[in-house]
């Protein structure tokens, strides 16, 4: 009997180690940092271009920025597009000028087909003649 309850003592015993120390720690895989959108761009050779941020003055909201991020590709793009700069900056700076100009002048143009009378003024000079402005 006194058997019986040393094994059985020894057994709960076991049970209240340490038994993780014990344990095979199973081997962890490691994986590959997964690539943001600039690098899979690049490395499939594809052009990248993206807005990182945009600043507007509180003070002044007609005053803003815009923190632009791209790759070699998109530069190779813009330059054989006729784009010119000394820096990479510059060349960039130029299309997003152009490319916010555009939205500018769709915009004026989608309003003036709409109401045509809120950017020109027409006036009645008589004789059948009308000034427009």
């Amino acid at each position: 009997m006194f058997d019986k309850f040393k094994k059985l003592f020894t057994a709960k015993e076991e049970i209240k180690g340490d038994s993780k120390a014990e344990e095979p720690v199973p081997p962890t895989t490691k994986k590959a940092p997964k690539k943001n959108a600039k690098e899979t761009a690049t490395e499939k050779g594809e052009p990248y271009v993206a807005i990182l941020s945009m600043d507007i003055d509180p003070e002044n909201m007609h005053q803003g920025s815009f923190e632009l991020d791209w790759n070699d590709k998109f530069i190779a793009n813009l330059l054989r597009a006729g784009y010119l700069g000394k820096t990479e900056s510059d060349v960039v700076d130029q299309w997003f000028q152009n490319v916010c100009r555009h939205v500018v002048m769709e915009t004026w143009e989608q309003e003036q087909a709409i109401n045509p009378s809120r950017f020109t003024k027409t006036r009645d000079i008589g004789g059948g003649m009308t000034e427009v402005s």
